[in-house]
Parts: structure tokens; sequence; C-alpha cells
């Protein structure tokens, strides 16, 4: 897979910035609506984007920003195995990203042992019930 060119990349905030103003299920009353499950190729993209820009933005040189600014995306991305997040998960979870502070986005992108927004944490470990055999 090529890397992406930087026009191509320059389209990811504004293709970001268009998916974060649209307004989502809860926001306009429509509690009717089906859930949809949260496609992970489009979920990773975009928050592969998010990590690049806020790397730039706050200054930072750690190996998970160069990871983003300078890997290609890897197209067989997905989710754990028995977590479906939902499209809304998703919307939420890249809202926090880009609203983050650089003290916070900090934390997300450092080498050891980064952490993960609540917003993003779609399907914590300590939460999995568990299987019997």
């Amino acid at each position: 897979m090529t890397v992406l060119r930087r026009w191509e990349r320059g389209l990811r905030p504004l293709w970001l910035a268009l998916l974060v103003m649209a307004p989502v299920a809860g926001d306009i009353g429509s509690c009717g609506q089906e859930a949809a499950e949260l496609d992970p190729v489009k979920f990773f993209w975009e928050k592969q984007g998010v990590d690049c820009q806020q790397c730039q933005r706050c200054g930072f040189q750690t190996e998970n920003c160069t990871e983003a600014c300078e890997t290609p995306f890897d197209p067989e991305a997905s989710f754990d195995p028995d977590c479906f997040p939902l499209v809304h998960d998703g919307e939420v979870c890249l809202n926090a990203l880009v609203f983050a502070d650089c003290e916070q986005y900090a934390e997300y992108v450092r080498d050891q042992a980064p952490t993960t927004p609540t917003e993003c944490n779609f399907c914590p470990l300590d939460l999995k019930p568990e299987t019997t055999p």
C-alpha cells in the first residue's frame, strides 16, 4: 500500500470537521433511530489522522506520533473480538480526541503506557462478561 500523499492527508482534517459538525442521533432527538455498528476501517483511519494532527499541533515526537503520521494506514484494522461499538461511540471518541488539549493528548500518545480516553474505551476488559466452557 502506498503512503498517503500530502494532499490526501490534508483532506482528513476537512473530512473530520464535517463529521464532527454533523448532528448525531442523540443531538437531534431521534431516539428511535436504529443503532449501527461502527466500521473499524473508517474509525481507525480517522483516528490515525486525528492522532497525527494533534501530535503536530502539540509538537510531540513520540513513537506513537511517528507511527500515526508516517506509517501507512492498515486496512485490516479491527476492534477486539466480541467488541461491537456503535457509530455514535466512534463519533464521541473522535470528538473527545479533537477537543483534547496538549496536556491530555500527551497522555494518549506517550511511549510508555499510553492511556485511552474514557470515550474511546469501547469494550473495557474489566466489563466483558466471563465465558464459561
